[in-house]
């Protein structure tokens, strides 16, 4: 039983140096569950877990495309996608975008052939940390346990002051000199079945 005990300890211990400070999260990037990471505690604990923990980028494609992504996810499925009609959305200044219905059985398909379900931790990033908070509250509401989100995500947040307010330079993948590229591999991608 000690010894039993010991390892819980142990890897509670571990496992919580990885848990980025919740009190310090905006109200627009919590989750249902409160489980956050920096995209160095991201990158961190993918390297810890390696093929017992899912790694997504839940981006759209276009932002994969021409902005790169981190070379250690496991795959890209985009929470929300630009329809191909897609009208103009003045309140966010932007093309609108739809939640993809396609992303729940999409990632179940995705961790069932990497042997995973729904009790083994998953990670989700995005460009900052928005999306992938509500990717992460309908993985939650659809019996995941172990969902977290990369608060700073892959480019980071704005800086509201100085020469560069307004830019995407205060943290984030990116800015913390993470492994990323452009160039990206096929089998990690996303292909909607139309």
């Amino acid at each position: 039983m000690k010894k039993w005990m010991a390892v819980l300890l142990l890897g509670a211990t571990c496992f919580s140096a990885f848990a980025f400070d919740a009190a310090q999260v905006p109200d627009i990037k919590q989750t249902k569950a409160a489980l956050y990471l920096d995209a160095k505690e991201a990158y961190a604990l993918k390297q810890k877990m390696a093929d017992k923990a899912y790694f997504v980028d839940v981006r759209t494609r276009g932002e994969i495309s021409y902005v790169g992504m981190p070379t250690i996810v496991d795959a890209s499925i985009p929470y929300v996608e630009h329809p191909d009609d897609a009208p103009w959305d003045d309140k966010n200044g932007r093309f609108k975008l739809d939640v993809n219905s396609d992303f729940g059985p999409e990632l179940a398909r995705r961790m069932t052939a990497a042997g995973l379900g729904k009790n083994d931790t998953v990670i989700l990033i995005c460009r900052s940390g928005d999306r992938s908070s509500r990717a992460a509250n309908l993985l939650t509401d659809l019996g995941y346990t172990k969902v977290y989100t990369v608060v700073d995500g892959f480019e980071g947040d704005l800086a509201k002051t100085g020469p560069q307010a307004g830019r995407r330079v205060v943290n984030g993948w990116k800015n913390a000199g993470l492994p990323w590229s452009y160039k990206l591999d096929k089998s990690k991608l996303y292909f909607p079945k139309y």
